[in-house]
């Protein structure tokens, strides 16, 4: 198992433009599964594609196992790479799709059967051998080109977006067979993705990237609780975070925080019940005017504008269990409240986290 290191990575493609990867420093830990997360554009793949060998950084260095690597081609890198596409051979077995780099690795042809019906054996996928490309689903063909890549037996594997063209049915599952596949082989794995349940399902820590930064480097739990800007805070999370402006700050609650007081009295929403409230610690109250509903199955989104308080005029979202029975009805007012300890903080000038801020919150 190799630990991954850049250092200062920056790649820019047109002088005078901004750079598509800019000063980016990360270290993995042994067999780590790092996520990189961001939306389209961010330069999460471009970092990859650096770390793989497949783009020349304008600066930085890159760094696998303690060795330099910027000056190695990718098979010296001791890398694994599986695309998108998953870029199998339609003309070849699945035998020889596996294969194939062992026979560009010179390995002894007397050892390719022995390796090719591990790996396939590993990824459940022994009885289509002699299979070709075309007669696989989506989540065979993805275990082929894990199965590609494993055989290799690499320092350590990049995963660029490999459950993109999969339904969503078939992504859970895929996801699931991935998360037992690195538990198995235990080797370091980068895995790039712009969607965030993947990211916080299978990660050990996400590093979330827009405009060609890493903006923070967390646990799932990090990323999600204690956000380090607002691109973070929005980014992560449906519905996103409650970003309302108060005085010469911006303060965030998720929706999940942000609930009728009837939840913890367990009665009708009336002023005695922030009583059951104050049992959770100091809270902000808040009318909330309802402007609409959705309700998901198990729970319900609700979208309202807050009446008079602390967050006067600011639009918010709550998300509560649909199990909840009162009315929501369209312009009708309820009393809400957000527990003081669950509020962040945030620079409106510059996005970035702040200090606590004190009240008054009434």
């Amino acid at each position: 198992m190799a630990i991954v290191e850049t250092r200062n990575l920056t790649k820019v493609f047109k002088q005078g433009e901004l750079g598509a990867v800019n000063d980016v420093s990360l270290t993995t830990e042994e067999g780590e599964f790092l996520v990189f997360l961001g939306p389209s554009g961010s330069g999460k793949t471009t970092l990859l594609r650096m770390i793989a060998g497949l783009e020349t950084p304008t600066s930085g260095e890159i760094l696998i196992g303690g060795q330099r690597v910027n000056d190695l081609s990718p098979r010296e890198r001791r890398i694994a790479m599986v695309f998108q596409s998953y870029a199998l051979y339609p003309h070849l077995t699945v035998y020889k799709n596996i294969a194939f780099p062992l026979k560009a690795q010179k390995v002894p042809k007397s050892e390719h059967a022995k390796k090719v019906e591990w790996a396939a054996g590993l990824l459940g996928i022994g009885k289509l051998l002699d299979r070709k490309p075309r007669e696989l689903s989506g989540g065979e063909r993805q275990r082929v080109a894990l199965a590609r890549a494993i055989v290799r037996e690499p320092a350590v594997f990049l995963l660029d977006e490999p459950l993109s063209n999969l339904d969503a049915k078939l992504r859970a599952s895929a996801r699931e067979e991935l998360e037992h596949f690195h538990e198995s082989v235990g080797t370091t794995t980068i895995y790039v993705t712009h969607d965030q349940v993947e990211a916080m399902a299978m990660g050990d820590r996400i590093v979330v990237m827009n405009f060609g930064e890493v903006r923070q480097i967390g646990t799932p739990a990090d990323v999600y609780d204690e956000p380090a800007d607002t691109f973070v805070a929005t980014f992560l999370g449906s519905p996103p975070m409650n970003l309302v402006r108060k005085d010469d700050v911006i303060v965030g609650f998720r929706p999940e925080h942000f609930f009728p007081v009837s939840v913890l009295a367990g009665r009708a929403a009336m002023p005695e019940s922030l009583r059951a409230v104050d049992r959770e610690g100091p809270y902000v109250p808040v009318n909330l005017r309802v402007s609409h509903e959705e309700y998901l199955g198990s729970e319900r989104i609700l979208y309202g504008t807050v009446e008079g308080g602390a967050f006067q005029g600011n639009k918010v979202i709550s998300r509560m269990p649909s199990t909840l029975a009162p009315q929501w009805d369209s312009g009708s007012i309820h009393a809400f409240a957000v527990i003081e300890r669950h509020l962040k903080f945030y620079d409106p000038a510059t996005g970035k986290r702040t200090a606590p801020r004190p009240g008054p919150w009434r």
